[in-house]
């Protein structure tokens, strides 16, 4: 496992290498720029991380518990689902302030953005349903049931296919984004939480928060082929953009379990904060950001060795993403 371990880290420090080279010769300095965005449940807030300082450089003020946050492929806008107000937050990511404010279902928790921008996908997990949202219009243009507590979203590379984690019916629906209508659902763990879909979306990675494990579902064979223990209470998940790696924010153990895709056993676990929840790995694959709900910290890890940063944000951090955004 050491060896595998050493392997893997070399390797994603030379693509991160590359990547730093490439984005230093592309770009002015000022223009657009790597932000991390956390929302903060119980401060009604959403911290704006630098990465390059890995300092807090803004809070916006959201809607009621904010549970979670999605940044539209251009990068222009965040979406926030509040929890507690049945509403998102669409936020100006060049402004920082919120621009409209859009009603859906009972208790949103997890959101996404299309491939192609057009639609925001919101999980109302009190209500059994994903509420449909035209980024053009900023109106719901359509209300799909799934199933019980509909948690972790995941919009295949096409845009065709949404898959939704229904954590009350320890499955994931597979929607026709085209019909709006459930087409398949797939047996997995108990409570599957979030949802990693691999680049070349042949699998997709379930974290099963009640048996504390990781289901792998083939997407063609629309099956489970494997599940693989980890640590207590898994939550957040995410794949390195190289397909290589999977990492998972274990919130009852206060850490993150890597897993091998090619092998499919746990290579590593890292120690973060308290209750990690969220978790976001960075478009270059040279970083992941976990969001730890107990100790109001966003924990960085540095994928090329292991090592992490510790920043301190708002109250109750859930949701997390990385992305490209303008200054």
């Amino acid at each position: 496992m050491a060896r595998n371990r050493d392997v893997a880290l070399r390797t994603a420090g030379v693509l991160c290498a590359a990547a730093a080279l490439t984005g230093l010769a592309a770009a002015p300095p000022e223009r657009p720029g790597r932000l991390v965005h956390v929302a903060n449940l119980h401060s009604d807030t959403v911290s704006v991380v630098d990465t390059r300082s890995d300092t807090v450089v803004d809070s916006v003020p959201v809607g009621d518990g904010p549970d979670s946050v999605a940044l539209g492929p251009d990068g222009s806008r965040l979406y926030v689902t509040n929890s507690a107000a049945d509403t998102v937050s669409v936020v100006d990511t060049r402004t920082r302030t919120v621009v409209e404010t859009v009603g859906v279902g009972h208790e949103p928790s997890r959101v996404t953005v299309s491939p192609d921008n057009r639609n925001v996908y919101v999980a109302n997990v009190a209500a059994g349903t994903v509420s449909v949202i035209s980024t053009r219009t900023l109106a719901v243009t359509d209300t799909i049931a799934v199933g019980d507590a509909p948690l972790g979203l995941a919009v295949t590379p096409d845009g065709r296919t949404l898959y939704v984690a229904t954590a009350g019916a320890d499955s994931v629906a597979v929607v026709s984004t085209d019909s709006g209508t459930v087409t398949d659902t797939v047996p997995v763990g108990d409570g599957p939480t979030a949802l990693a879909l691999a680049p070349d979306g042949r699998h997709l990675w379930v974290s099963n928060l009640a048996s504390d494990d990781v289901s792998v579902v083939d997407t063609r064979a629309r099956t489970e082929t494997d599940r693989i223990p980890v640590g207590d209470q898994p939550a957040g998940i995410g794949v390195l953009p190289d397909g290589s790696r999977v990492y998972v924010a274990d919130s009852g153990s206060d850490d993150v379990t890597v897993i091998g895709t090619r092998s499919r056993t746990v290579t590593d676990t890292i120690a973060v904060g308290d209750g990690p929840n969220g978790l976001a790995v960075d478009p270059d694959g040279c970083s992941v950001h976990v969001s730890n709900f107990d100790s109001d910290t966003l924990s960085v890890i540095d994928t090329r060795a292991g090592r992490t940063v510790t920043i301190p944000v708002g109250d109750g951090p859930t949701g997390v993403t990385t992305g490209t955004t303008h200054r």
